[in-house]
């Protein structure tokens, strides 16, 4: 009440399209001010009347800003009241309403009080009340600036996926407003600029001046405010990389290919990415953004602090290994779509897991059975050939879904594959050569069984990365790491081999 600078109304409320213009006497403070008409007012709220507090609420400002209403500050950084709350200086905020409340009702205009639940911000660890005030700030205008990183979209250097994401990125950039930068935390980036402790004149160096341009004063105090953490996010594609120095890293890695990301960043740090890199590179910083959504508790809910449902990953890993939870991730969801979780899931995966060890296990225990360097295409039964072709159309598909960004899809088909058609089918078929020494058929079933478990291996890397590189390691001795070996080739009919290293 004690910055109140007009009393609102909506346009279109006949009540009070008489007094429209007219002065009020604000009580206590005992001033006069404007009534105002502003569609922000929902004329079928309360009595339809709104008082504008444009230095203490966001709303209220636009609003101010609209009308060219003062801003009037009536509170210090510690919550009690300054200078312009008159009498009431120096009370704490929320002594200094019972206050206002008790002298309104001395007066007789205190017409009721009714109780009103409605939202306000509230610090996540105290719960204090969060009161908005109005400050000096730092801004970066951003009209210019938003137009490349527009045009980056729209003629198609950039995309992302899904698609429609892109539309939420143009919707911000044709309404952006100015980037306020300026935060004021303990912590940060500094802002770069200086004042001069005699004059007030104001400098911005990327070094500390050692005295004032204007006047010769020797003493310059720095801005104490910090940057916003997104500002220098924003700068992370290149700065990490030796920028603006022309490092052999940044000629290499700038501009990348894929970001990987949330859509609640979008506005955030995707956006902000884009227009930075081009303004400092001319370039922008990735081709692709890849959008994930988020991990959800069993019920659907955001996991957070208040609601208790956060799941700490390390102790998933405990239980059932970094493998099964990274698979978990990425089993049966879409870009950009939001999943639950459920420890059923992490179970499957591990018990997955476990099938591939068992299943590597068995293959091993049998290779020194028979020497596979001489096993040619005509050794082959049916059986190896239908395992091997379908190998090969696995190959093939997985390889197409992962260029499209489909990592749910092309785990469930290598899932499928590796405990259907391999494990349960292909592995029960041929147990009973296995048992025939000295049959090139042996031979061909040991070497078969070998080539589509190494190709299998291949596949589920980007998704099983620890359990995969163990077996592969010890499955052959032709590469050192399956992190470094070739991705598989679907091969055409007739050349079916794997190669052997000469």
């Amino acid at each position: 009440m004690l910055g109140d600078t007009a009393v609102a109304v909506n346009p279109d409320d006949e009540r009070y399209k008489d007094i429209v213009g007219k002065m009020l006497l604000l009580p206590i403070v005992n001033k006069e001010i404007p009534v105002i008409a502003d569609p922000y007012v929902d004329k079928e709220f309360g009595t339809g009347c709104v008082k504008i507090t444009p230095a203490h609420d966001p709303n209220d400002f636009e609003v101010g800003k609209r009308h060219n209403l003062p801003e009037i500050n009536v509170m210090n950084d510690d919550g009690t009241i300054n200078a312009n709350g008159g009498k009431y200086e120096g009370m704490d905020r929320y002594e200094a309403r019972k206050a206002i409340v008790a002298e309104l009702e001395s007066m007789g205009l205190l017409v009721k009080v009714v109780p009103h639940v409605h939202a306000v911000g509230t610090h996540d660890r105290c719960k204090t009340t969060v009161e908005p005030l109005v400050k000096q700030q730092w801004f970066v205008k951003m009209d210019e600036m938003a137009k490349p990183a527009i045009a980056a979209l729209k003629e198609g250097r950039l995309k992302f996926v899904p698609e429609n994401y892109g539309k939420t990125y143009l919707h911000w950039l044709e309404g952006i407003r100015d980037w306020c930068i300026s935060r004021q935390l303990w912590w940060g980036h500094r802002i770069p600029a200086y004042y001069c402790d005699e004059c007030g004149e104001m400098v911005v160096s990327k070094d500390a001046p050692t005295c004032c341009p204007k006047c010769g004063c020797t003493h310059m105090t720095q801005d104490p405010d910090t940057l916003d953490t997104w500002f220098s996010s924003a700068l992370w594609p290149f700065s990490t990389l030796g920028w603006p120095k022309k490092t052999p890293e940044y000629e290499y890695f700038y501009p990348t290919d894929v970001l990987v990301t949330g859509y609640d960043i979008i506005f955030f740090w995707v956006i902000r990415m884009v227009f930075s890199g081009i303004e400092q590179t001319g370039k922008e910083p990735f081709h692709t953004v890849l959008i994930h959504g988020l991990v959800r508790d069993s019920q659907g809910r955001k996991m957070s602090k208040s609601l208790g449902n956060g799941i700490d990953p390390l102790e998933v890993i405990d239980k059932y290994g970094a493998d099964a939870l990274r698979m978990t991730l990425m089993t049966g969801n879409a870009p950009g779509n939001d999943m639950r979780f459920y420890y059923e899931r992490v179970e499957a995966s591990r018990n997955f897991a476990n099938k591939i060890w068992n299943a590597s296990r068995f293959i091993m225990m049998n290779m020194e059975k028979a020497s596979t360097d001489n096993v040619s295409l005509e050794d082959l039964t049916m059986a190896d050939k239908w395992i091997l072709t379908k190998c090969n159309s696995l190959i093939e598909e997985v390889t197409e879904n992962l260029d499209r960004y489909e990592m749910g899809i092309a785990l469930q088909k290598v899932y499928d594959f590796v405990w259907e058609e391999f494990c349960d089918w292909y592995i029960e078929m041929v147990k009973p050569r296995l048992w025939d020494d000295g049959n090139k058929s042996q031979a061909a079933a040991i070497w078969t069984l070998k080539t589509v478990l190494i190709e299998s291996l291949k596949l589920l890397h980007p998704f099983i990365p620890f359990v995969t590189e163990e077996i592969f390691c010890n499955l052959q001795d032709e590469e050192e790491s399956i992190m470094v070996s070739a991705w598989p080739v679907s091969k055409k009919s007739g050349t079916l081999q794997r190669k052997r290293k000469q």
